[in-house]
């Protein structure tokens, strides 16, 4: 199973223009907020129920084609979306300079995420730092960059005023296990900019008091919100993201969109446990965030065998569980 199958569809090349990305001025539509133990859009509650695409702007054509399969993902349920800046993974994508700016050919590819997903009453988790082995890190950088770039992250989302979004400051904590960088000081560097500014943190161990809610591998805090942002099969052979998923010497992900009947029953069972408690629920697979010639896939795929690879088998148990995502009815915003 280590393979991809002979007959796997090889991503075709795509001629894609590149587009110059400032914004279109326009507040969003749509505003994500907490407030207690709730995640709310535009004063609704609303639990998050979420894919993780964090190699979606790896390219023109990938973002594009996440764009393009909005409609679908909230036909089956989906209202949230999750995106990194660096990273992820095998994509490194290097949305930052080295001196902490952002790089405009990734902001721009992020503003037309978040717009389109805006135009469906859709949010984005907006991802700053994925450490790692990822070649998109900065050696270079000290605490005072980690700040720096979620902070000038913080500010590109106030400039463009795109609100339908929150923050990971940084993924799974791997800048703070790598460099000890303080993920407290990266939040009060972002609220600093923008006090509004929905900021998470994901590492493990209590969230900072300034942190407006809790992710991942972050413990759950009594008067913040929890979301699963990464929530992955829990029966996988050697670990879902461990040996299952990789091996030595391999710059991709092995299995790619493949799962036993066990793996598929279990994360069918983490996704309900989790809605049923009042958290979020993120899917995680190698089938989106793999690299080329196999992916990112932004799309369902199939129903997670060999011959047929995807997560159309849990978007269709989401749909049929809890119902298509038709948006939020219009109310101010705040």
């Amino acid at each position: 199973m280590e393979r991809a199958p002979a007959h796997w569809p090889w991503k075709p090349a795509i001629l894609a223009v590149v587009l110059f990305w400032s914004g279109s001025g326009r507040a969003s539509d749509h505003v994500f907020t907490v407030r207690g133990e709730k995640t709310y859009l535009n004063g609704q509650e609303i639990l998050v129920k979420g894919l993780r695409c964090s190699n979606a702007l790896i390219s023109d054509a990938e973002t594009q084609e996440l764009i393009d399969n909005l409609d679908s993902f909230a036909g089956y349920g989906v209202n949230t979306i999750g995106v990194y800046f660096m990273g992820s993974r095998f994509g490194d994508v290097k949305g930052y300079h080295e001196d902490a700016t952002l790089n405009p050919e990734y902001s721009a590819r992020m503003g037309r995420i978040i717009e389109a997903a805006d135009r469906r009453g859709m949010i984005v988790l907006v991802g700053c730092l994925y450490w790692s082995t990822s070649k998109a890190r900065w050696d270079t950088w000290t605490q005072a960059e980690a700040n720096q770039a979620v902070a000038n992250t913080v500010a590109w989302l106030k400039e463009n005023r795109y609100r339908n979004v929150f923050v990971d400051v940084d993924n799974e904590g791997m800048a703070l296990a790598a460099k000890g960088f303080d993920n407290r000081q990266m939040v009060l560097a972002g609220k600093a900019v923008d006090p509004n500014c929905v900021i998470a943190t994901n590492f493990r161990g209590q969230p900072p008091a300034e942190a407006d809610l809790a992710i991942h591998h972050s413990q759950r805090a009594a008067g913040k919100p929890y979301i699963e942002s990464e929530g992955s099969a829990p029966d996988a052979p050697g670990g879902y993201w461990g040996t299952y998923s990789k091996k030595d010497g391999y710059y991709n992900y092995i299995n790619i969109g493949i799962y036993t009947d066990a793996m598929k029953a279990d994360q069918i069972r983490q996704t309900r446990a989790r809605l049923s408690r009042g958290e979020g629920y993120m899917l995680a697979s190698t089938w989106l965030q793999c690299v080329a010639p196999y992916g990112p896939n932004h799309h369902p795929g199939g129903y997670g065998t060999e011959a047929d690879p995807g997560v159309k088998w849990w978007l269709e148990f989401l749909r049929d569980t809890y119902g298509p995502y038709y948006g939020i009815s219009q109310v101010p915003r705040r």
